[in-house]
């Protein structure tokens, strides 16, 4: 479908010398699984859960505003472009944001909602998650980190947002997004592939 078309953007960005996780990309929760429920508030105080959604396909979108993986995406628009055409659609999109207090891109709910109004993103939520349990409940390891929920609660994709582990925001018009790809082939009814790949770009600041 049109709707799924990779979103273009331009611009560019010095790369910087942050590691891309190591760990396995075969973490709980398992692809073809139900995706674990869970209950977060988000950035407005509102209590939302997983299960809230269920019948609509949900994207979960793990970040940090202070990263440079994350500002190549925000700072191009393409992961705002990304949000509005696919709720736009429909699609629910949860930004999730798993920093612990005093650490990289830590933010109370005021500043969570500054920080959406002032990049023009549109998500139709930001949950705030500095406890790290779901995150660690769906093994997010860095930002970005996708996953998508198709609409009979199944995990369909886990991984990297698009094949170009770089900060380079030129990288984006040449890259391969897989969350649209995974998108394109759940609407049309095909099994995703690939599935799972390796995320890439500043790990998630759990606390201890």
């Amino acid at each position: 479908m049109s709707v799924f078309k990779t979103a273009v953007s331009i611009g560019l960005t010095t790369g910087l010398a942050l590691a891309i996780a190591t760990t396995s990309v075969f973490a709980s929760p398992r692809v073809g699984d139900k995706a674990p429920d869970f209950s977060a508030v988000d950035s407005k105080g509102k209590p939302v859960k997983l299960s809230d959604y269920l019948g609509k396909t949900v994207i979960l979108e793990w970040t940090n505003d202070g990263c440079p993986y994350v500002k190549k995406h925000y700072g191009s628009g393409n992961m705002q472009a990304l949000q509005k055409k696919l709720t736009g659609a429909g699609i629910v999109w949860l930004s999730v944001i798993s920093s612990a207090p005093d650490t990289q891109g830590y933010v109370k709910g005021p500043e969570a909602d500054e920080l959406t109004k002032s990049r023009g993103a549109t998500p139709t939520a930001v949950l705030l998650d500095p406890e790290g349990s779901v995150g660690r409940l769906y093994g997010a390891q860095t930002t970005p980190h996708m996953y998508i929920v198709k609409p009979d609660g199944v995990l369909a994709y886990k991984g990297a947002i698009d094949d170009k582990p770089t900060t380079r925001r030129a990288d984006i018009k040449t890259a391969k997004n897989y969350v649209l790809s995974a998108l394109e082939q759940i609407s049309a009814g095909k099994d995703v592939d690939p599935a799972v790949t390796r995320a890439y770009g500043c790990s998630v600041k759990y606390g201890s």
